[in-house]
């Protein structure tokens, strides 16, 4: 893992939701995953048995990452071993998402969104 270290004066985060993760430190592996149905409708209407991800391929489908195939060199040098910030201001974080403050060897996240209107078919429209 990286050795540098990392000061942050101040820090200021509105909103955590829906898997998010606020890490202060070193961490080895961070792991977020999310799934959420966005339905819109233009009448306010509940039918009660709704919102199965079962009924979605989107929620089964394997998660393929191509492997890299060519090979890769990298030399870093850390002129300075201190990262300051003054301060961060956050107004939120949501789905899947990581506010880190360190460093992380491997990282994995995934947030699987089903979008969807359902508007009536008015011809004033």
């Amino acid at each position: 893992m990286l050795k540098r270290t990392s000061v942050v004066k101040s820090i200021k985060a509105d909103t955590f939701g829906f898997s998010s993760i606020f890490e202060i430190g070193d961490t080895s592996y961070i792991q977020c995953f999310s799934r959420a149905l966005a339905l819109q409708r233009d009448t306010e209407i509940f039918f009660g048995k709704e919102g199965k991800f079962t009924e979605y391929d989107i929620y089964t489908e394997p998660f393929i990452i191509s492997p890299i195939t060519e090979n890769i060199y990298m030399d870093t040098t850390n002129l300075h071993p201190i990262i300051n910030v003054k301060s961060i201001d956050i107004i939120g974080v949501s789905a899947s998402s990581v506010l880190h403050i360190g460093s992380t060897k491997d990282v994995s996240m995934e947030s699987r969104v089903k979008h969807f209107r359902q508007l009536s078919s008015r011809s004033n429209r």
